[in-house]
């Protein structure tokens, strides 16, 4: 997609460094023809650093598309960002984000970028990394109990947002001041949480990807161990614990698929009467349907029963009827054929096999 800003490829040097393309923005009514799209067509959902977005309104009816860098108004001065959405999807963000356009109207763009617009943004992310830098060693000489985490700069080079975390209310007014001094810029600071600096710092996740939520996520739901529990995850913090230190992310991903599958799965605190003996539950492998019991004086051999014999004996107990033992129920893993397929290879398995 081009940039839009005539520029070359200087637009996607700027991506590149501020994370504007990480976002993986979707829209999913751009085929979708509709009366409704022509009344929310001034609607524009602009990036900014890393995932933040703005809304602004196209009032100027500048002609504008997807991946085009504009020039939009800010509390103070002007900022550059490129759009990622237009029209009625963006409408739908604004109801989903609860932004309530009639008691604070949306800003406006101004105009696209221009060359001058895109090298300005340049320099002032060059900036970003030495400020960052020498900030720190500020903050650490007050010995105030804070981190600072990013620096970003607003388009016009006048603003910057220094983005920290802390556990306790930090008093930086005395800070803000040297800051403003040392730096000859307009000083906000602005407080985000552990899960956030993880957004904004990046890094790799445990299954190999980069962090969802650097990548294509945009807010953050409440994760319980409930979650974990459902899914008959090991409740280990070590592994369930992201780089922020908190609950994965991704233990929400599929916890609605977990629970519509385990809608028909009996109880699991319900004891298995035999005349051998008594069987409580020891897990369940839910996509298998699977659950997994052993008798009370015998903990350590577990025997795999399918959901419907389990629900079997549960229907002969309330008969007061005991079957002989839990062994002429137990599944049993079906025998491999020995195969071999038209090329002449053995199956995948054949290095498992002990020599």
């Amino acid at each position: 997609m081009a940039c839009g800003t005539g520029g070359g490829c200087d637009g996607c040097s700027v991506s590149e460094k501020r994370g504007c393309g990480t976002s993986s923005v979707f829209n999913w009514l751009a085929k979708i023809g509709d009366d409704k799209s022509s009344a929310f067509s001034d609607l524009a959902e602009v990036q900014f650093k890393m995932n933040r977005k703005g809304y602004f309104q196209n009032t100027e009816n500048i002609s504008i598309s997807e991946g085009d860098w504009v020039v939009v108004e800010s509390d103070s001065g002007y900022d550059i960002g490129k759009i990622t959405l237009l029209g009625e999807i963006v409408n739908h963000q604004l109801k989903r984000k609860k932004i309530d356009t009639s008691k604070a109207p949306l800003k406006k763009i101004h105009r696209l970028a221009k060359d001058t617009d895109i090298q300005k943004l340049k320099s002032s992310i060059e900036l970003e990394d030495p400020t960052l830098k020498k900030a720190k060693l500020i903050i650490k000489s007050h010995k105030l109990e804070m981190k600072l985490i990013d620096i970003e700069y607003q388009g016009d080079n006048t603003k910057a947002v220094f983005y920290y975390t802390a556990e306790e209310r930090v008093d930086f007014r005395q800070l803000i001041k040297v800051l403003a001094e040392t730096f000859k810029i307009r000083i906000e600071m602005r407080q985000i949480g552990v899960r956030q600096e993880a957004a904004r710092l990046g890094g790799v996740g445990s299954c190999g990807r980069e962090l969802c939520c650097s990548t294509w996520m945009c807010n953050f739901s409440s994760v319980t161990t409930n979650s974990a529990r459902v899914q008959q995850l090991s409740l280990n913090p070590q592994k369930l614990a992201g780089q922020c230190s908190k609950l994965k992310c991704c233990l929400n991903f599929e916890i609605d698929s977990y629970q519509d599958a385990l809608k028909d799965f009996p109880d699991s605190n319900t004891v298995l009467k035999t005349k051998k003996g008594d069987a409580v539950h020891q897990k369940t492998d839910i996509y298998k349907r699977l659950m997994w019991y052993s008798y009370k004086d015998d903990y350590a051999n577990m025997m795999a029963l399918p959901v419907k014999k389990v629900k079997h004996i549960m229907e002969m107990n309330k008969r007061k009827k005991f079957p002989e033992k839990l062994e002429n129920f137990a599944f049993v893993k079906e025998q491999k054929t020995n195969f071999e397929n038209v090329v002449g290879q053995d199956d995948l398995d054949r290095f498992d096999k002990m020599k």
